[in-house]
């Protein structure tokens, strides 16, 4: 008798396959926290809407906690997964600039793009953060991780020798701090009722003139 031959399988369209359930599982979470909030969202409801068994979700995301993160990272980075700040395309495209204007202007770009995506999130995460220790210490970690990016920013833009004199910076990166954080972003565009896009324009426009010399 033969032997039937061994079925191979496709790593390609498994690894494909699973990347397509990760993707609803994070749709479908996003979508979810944002009607519901995050206490009101649980993980069974992310399987339900996501078509996807409950195992699965943890086996994909991680905990309740894990999931929220990565899409908080997402929205930071533009993609499906956690992108460090300094492999980012903006990032990269701030330091090649030479022209300390420019640089504003790009940054600004990025985050009129990247602020619809991560405001909403950072919404509920100030809410939930006090309800959940894992999420208090995501708070914390992306409040460090937002004042250390902008001393990053501050001390390439005084590099360029346009930074006016009178301005230190440590002044420069609260100014760059305050004025892209998510809460600035929901004044003007959420209660204001600006467009991304000129919230942007306005936004280089503003520390141009308020960092910058002529």
């Amino acid at each position: 008798m033969k032997k039937r031959p061994k079925r191979h399988y496709d790593s390609t369209t498994r690894r494909a396959a699973a990347e397509q359930r990760r993707l609803a599982v994070l749709d479908s979470a996003r979508r979810l926290f944002l009607e519901k909030g995050y206490g009101s969202t649980t993980m069974p409801a992310i399987a339900e809407a996501s078509d996807v068994a409950l195992d699965t979700v943890y086996a994909t995301v991680g905990t309740k906690a894990e999931l929220f993160k990565l899409l908080v990272e997402s929205a930071l980075s533009g993609q499906n997964e956690a992108v460090p700040a300094d492999q980012r395309d903006y990032v990269q495209a701030i330091r090649e600039e030479p022209d300390a204007a420019r640089k504003l202007q790009i940054y600004a770009a990025a985050l009129a793009e990247i602020q619809p995506r991560l405001a909403p999130l950072v919404q509920i995460l100030q809410t939930a953060a006090r309800l959940d220790s894992a999420l208090g210490a995501l708070w914390q970690d992306i409040s460090s991780r937002r004042a250390a990016n902008m001393r990053l920013l501050a001390k390439n833009l005084v590099s360029t020798g346009r930074v006016r004199a009178e301005l230190t910076e440590a002044t420069v990166a609260d100014v760059l701090w305050s004025m892209n954080s998510p809460e600035f972003y929901l004044l003007l565009v959420g209660q204001r009722g600006w467009s991304p896009a000129e919230f942007g324009l306005w936004l280089a426009d503003a520390w141009i003139r308020l960092l910058l010399r002529d």
